[in-house]
């Protein structure tokens, strides 16, 4: 008496022999060209619908990526179709051997599509990974970068269209400004990592406007503003320096930024 397991593993074999059975039939009526259009479309959706579990099975191994495993059916389903509409029963290969290959690189195109951040012509997109592999081997065979003379010979292609492949690279997958890593101690995010508006910068234009006054003011009194706002020294520190009382620094101090306030609202 078979083991539960045995029977479980029965089970699959069977209905593994099943949809081969099943597959050759309907191919057959795809592949007859004395068939109607109306049969052999009908046999074509029943060949995807029969191998959707093939589908669902390589969708699986792109989980937990960022994309919903619905999406990632729907994409696999269009390379389910086009193995359908190419396999050739002559070459004595079973379909799921086949339509693997065609349907995983269908679903890693969506994600290299995806992560394009500005739409480009798919062709600069093949052409960067073209020159990312060809890069490698390059360098492992020459001991150094390759030059763009090299990678154009290497692929068969322009030096003009490996320099517009290398800058199309900019357009792929940007990073938010408040991306960061998830773990506690993870990386801050450029975010983070951005100055904070400068407050001073407002006051350049002040700066700006009064330098040209600065040059006009007497001796004594233009240093007693250096001192002041560039140095930042009290009053009595800059009566100590130029050998006068704090009061008479007072006085010279706001008289004289009285001069520059109605020299600025003059100029205005």
């Amino acid at each position: 008496m078979a083991s539960p397991g045995e029977d479980e593993l029965d089970g699959r074999r069977a209905s593994v022999e099943e949809t081969r059975r099943r597959s050759a039939e309907l191919f057959a009526v795809h592949r007859d060209p004395d068939t109607s259009a109306a049969e052999r479309d009908a046999a074509r959706d029943a060949l995807v619908h029969l191998h959707l579990p093939l589908v669902e099975h390589c969708a699986r191994r792109f989980r937990n990526r960022g994309e919903p495993f619905e999406d990632l059916v729907q994409v696999g389903t269009i390379g389910l179709i086009k193995s359908v509409d190419r396999f050739d029963t002559d070459r004595g290969v079973e379909f799921s051997t086949y339509a693997t290959p065609t349907i995983l690189g269908e679903i890693k195109r969506y994600f290299r599509d995806k992560g394009w951040a500005i739409r480009v012509p798919r062709r600069l997109q093949e052409l960067r990974m073209q020159i990312g592999a060809t890069s490698a081997e390059l360098t492992q065979s020459l001991g150094r970068s390759p030059t763009p003379r090299e990678l154009a010979d290497a692929i068969g292609c322009t030096v003009e269209e490996i320099i517009e492949g290398i800058e199309s690279s900019n357009a792929y997958s940007t990073l938010s400004l408040d991306a960061s890593d998830d773990a506690e101690d993870g990386a801050a995010s450029m975010l983070d990592a951005i100055g904070v508006e400068d407050e001073g910068l407002e006051h350049v234009e002040i700066r700006e406007s009064i330098k040209p006054l600065l040059e006009q003011l007497a001796p004594r009194e233009k240093k007693i503003l250096l001192l002041r706002f560039f140095k930042n020294m009290t009053q009595s520190q800059i009566a100590e320096e130029i050998g006068v009382s704090q009061m008479h620094v007072s006085r010279l101090l706001n008289r004289t930024l009285d001069q520059l306030r109605s020299s600025l609202q003059q100029s205005e």
